[in-house]
């Protein structure tokens, strides 16, 4: 039997929820240390300044319906204020970058694989 058919939605959810927060604990602090310290040096308006573009532009794409992430909209904007102020440190956005790149592939590969032993159960 399936597990999808074993398992109702709301707990399939719940497992899910459950994953996403302890991912969230494990790696939370990581993400925001290199967000804050990693990426650029700011002064307190050139923070106001980027999370402005950033709460504008999460705004603008929920109202289009647009997908985004407000970490990676966020990501962007204090880069951009790295790049003006001349201090970003391109290699750990670059670093970054490559992580949001291979994320799509390797979760769907991932994915199948787990799909393809599901199912066969």
């Amino acid at each position: 039997m399936l597990i999808g058919e074993s398992i109702s939605v709301q707990w399939g959810s719940l497992a899910v929820a459950v994953g996403m927060a302890i991912g969230g604990l494990l790696n939370a602090k990581k993400v925001a240390e290199t967000m804050s310290k990693k990426i650029t040096v700011m002064n307190a308006g050139q923070g106001l300044a980027g999370n402005l573009v950033t709460g504008l532009l999460v705004i603008a794409a929920s109202r289009y319906g647009l997908p985004v992430s407000t970490t990676h909209v966020s990501v962007g904007a204090i880069f951009g204020v790295g790049l003006i102020s001349k201090k970003a440190n391109a290699r750990v956005f670059y670093q970054i970058l490559l992580s949001w790149i291979l994320t799509l592939p390797i979760a769907a590969g991932i994915s199948a694989i787990a799909y393809g032993i599901l199912h066969r159960s």
